[in-house]
């Protein structure tokens, strides 16, 4: 069964397509098959990797116009990586699209026809704590918190805790918080400084990783592409996004899920 990591933020700008994306990818080189879905109304993923608003279908068009999902999944060039995209959606027609994944359980079903395939499910919801957010956190086993490093996206943190935590109570009793991961950090500056300290000293939760504010994550959303696929020398962002992702197969290992970690080993000898 997979793990499904719904990636939520009540705010806009706190790299939560970052996470997702490059999350993803760290988890499928790492050698773990996985799903990326956006269910963003926006289709951030799409724009993300440099793709035009109506050149992939995707979710839209499975849960408006019925395609199958083996229609709409693409498989990417790194073989443990699929993704499900947005799809072609009308800005008008969005209300329709939010309606459908609130009235309906067709994201649920989504997952749980792909759960087989893939140890990782990881969701790119929408910024804000919506109806597309409240079916994505339904539907998940887990939920990742990016949180900005500045002192709106701390205040504003208690309200998608909060929500979590209703969901949990009310909708989804497997849902679990997997923690909070910090974003776009500059520890060399003030503010930055004290919202980090004011996170690990009061929030539940926040992850040893987090990933710092740097040049290269508009170079890779210039180029269309995840950080770990730029040319050149390999960037430390990228490690940083491999050592979060080995972070959260331990907090799933520890809350039990599978992550293709064995429990028992064979002895073995060294000489």
């Amino acid at each position: 069964m997979a793990n499904i990591i719904s990636v939520v933020s009540s705010k806009g700008g706190t790299g939560k397509t970052t996470i997702a994306l490059n999350l993803a990818v760290a988890l499928a080189e790492a050698g773990d098959r996985t799903l990326l879905i956006d269910v963003d109304p926006l289709g951030a993923v799409g724009f993300s990797l440099a793709r035009d608003d109506t050149e992939w279908r995707g979710l839209a068009e499975h849960i408006v116009d019925e395609t199958p999902l083996e229609e709409v999944i693409i498989q990417t060039k790194l073989s443990q990586l699929a993704l499900l995209p947005r799809g072609r959606l009308d800005p008008l027609d969005i209300d329709i699209y939010e309606n459908i994944l609130r009235c309906s359980s067709a994201l649920q079903e989504i997952v749980d026809a792909m759960s087989d395939n893939f140890r990782f499910i990881v969701i790119d919801t929408p910024s804000g704590l919506g109806s597309v957010t409240r079916a994505a956190l339904s539907a998940s086993t887990h939920v990742l918190l990016p949180l900005q490093a500045e002192p709106l996206a701390l205040r504003s943190i208690s309200q998608a805790l909060h929500v979590i935590r209703h969901v949990k109570d009310n909708e989804n009793r497997k849902l679990e918080l997997l923690g909070v991961v910090a974003m776009m950090v500059r520890l060399d500056m003030d503010v930055s400084f004290n919202i980090m300290h004011a996170a690990w000293s009061s929030l539940p939760g926040v992850l040893e990783t987090y990933i710092p504010r740097a040049e290269i994550f508009h170079l890779a959303s210039e180029k269309g592409l995840p950080v770990a696929f730029l040319p050149g020398r390999y960037p430390p962002e990228t490690k940083r996004f491999e050592i979060l992702a080995t972070e959260i197969k331990t907090l799933i290992y520890n809350m039990g899920g599978d992550t293709g970690v064995e429990n028992e080993r064979p002895q073995r000898e060294l000489i």
